[in-house]
């Protein structure tokens, strides 16, 4: 009986998850239909082009590696009640960190790739420190903080681009000088798949699960996000949960960030946030805030973003297709979601009244009891 049940929640979960994802595909396909463009011809180049051989597959994992480490660390920073749309501006400072460390510091790759990361989490890390204290000093709204310093971050990248890391004799923004090989990770075969980059998502997803579900910290941290007020009246210091979440998610973005750097461009770049961290905003809301679920998510996304580009290549359709398509599943699945608590709320609603109800019969036949027992005692006193 209970393995039915299980087996019934199961399959609704599965029917509810995927519902939102074939309505998305819908409308793409719907879409291309408009244009003039064969649809699942399309769609067979986006998964050919993401997942159909070895080096497709390294730029897909290469893709799914920064959404996972920005996904994580959101999960920490949703958890209290916080927004951190900064985040894009984290991923570029860790990579501008990344980059002055890969330039200037000494030894081999041995020693340069940790010390390179190391600078990307130190560098993200006082970036979302910077919108923390904006949030709990200066009462300034992380929303519209982090938008700001994102933009402050990408004018940084840009400026050392072009001024004092610019490449001698060359005016461009499209990057700096390559950097050294021994600032480059390890990568597998002919691919751009570095299993240190790989593991070092992975291992991110794991702690930031340990973190929530079984530490104090992660305890309190949903305890502020949940009520910060009646958290602070219980003694918790809401302002330093605050500021410790955000460092959290901006030491994973800024570890985002040296992977671009010395795993996919090998120097800096303008957009060396590639709009990850946007993208792993969506990510965390299909995921439901929740650290187990980040990483299929995040490939599907990688899968359309990598695979994307073939639609140019091939078909001369806009590549920005697949935001299209990723765009399109995020709104169905949030319809589906507010669907969903409409119902149960329905279903409260329902309950409560029962249960008035009930309450109500109760008492009318208490009170009718109580007026017939007097009549009783009347009829059974007579003669």
């Amino acid at each position: 009986m209970r393995g039915a049940s299980a087996a019934r929640r199961l399959l609704t979960g599965t029917a509810a998850a995927a519902f939102p994802v074939a309505l998305a595909l819908g409308v793409v396909v719907g879409l291309l239909v408009v244009v003039g463009a064969p649809p699942f011809q399309a769609l067979r180049y986006i998964w050919t082009g993401s997942m159909g051989g070895t080096s497709q597959i390294g730029d897909t994992l290469m893709a799914w590696v920064p959404l996972t480490l920005a996904g994580a660390g959101l999960v920490v920073t949703f958890a209290a009640g916080l927004w951190n749309i900064g985040i894009e501006g984290q991923i570029a400072i860790g990579g501008i960190a990344a980059t002055w460390v890969g330039r200037t510091a000494p030894g081999g790759a041995a020693v340069l790739i940790p010390l390179m990361v190391l600078g990307g989490a130190i560098g993200g890390t006082l970036w979302a420190l910077l919108a923390g204290v904006l949030k709990t000093k200066g009462r300034v709204n992380e929303i519209f903080g982090g938008l700001g310093l994102d933009f402050v971050a990408g004018g940084l990248a840009v400026y050392l681009i072009i001024g004092p890391w610019k490449r001698q004799g060359i005016a461009s923004t499209s990057g700096t000088a390559l950097l050294r090989p021994a600032a480059s990770l390890p990568v597998i075969g002919q691919t751009r798949l570095s299993a240190v980059a790989v593991v070092m998502a992975a291992a991110a997803l794991v702690g930031v699960y340990l973190l929530m579900r079984g530490t104090r910290f992660g305890l309190r941290l949903r305890a502020v996000g949940r009520n910060p007020r009646s958290a602070f009246l219980l003694g918790i210091p809401t302002d330093r949960y605050l500021l410790g979440a955000f460092a959290v998610c901006g030491a994973l973005a800024g570890i985002a960030g040296a992977i671009q750097v010395s795993g996919v461009w090998h120097k800096l770049v303008p957009s060396v946030s590639g709009g990850y961290g946007f993208l792993a905003i969506l990510v965390t809301l299909l995921a439901a805030f929740r650290a187990g679920r980040i990483a299929p998510i995040a490939l599907f996304f990688a899968i359309v973003a990598v695979g994307s580009a073939q639609l140019t290549l091939l078909l001369n359709l806009n590549s920005a297709l697949g935001g299209v398509l990723q765009g399109a599943v995020v709104l169905f699945v949030v319809l589906a979601g507010g669907w969903q608590l409409r119902r149960v709320a329905r279903r409260l609603r329902g309950a409560e009244v029962v249960v008035a109800g009930g309450a109500v019969a109760a008492e009318l036949t208490e009170a009718a009891q109580a007026q017939a027992a007097p009549v009783e005692q009347s009829v059974a006193a007579e003669p």
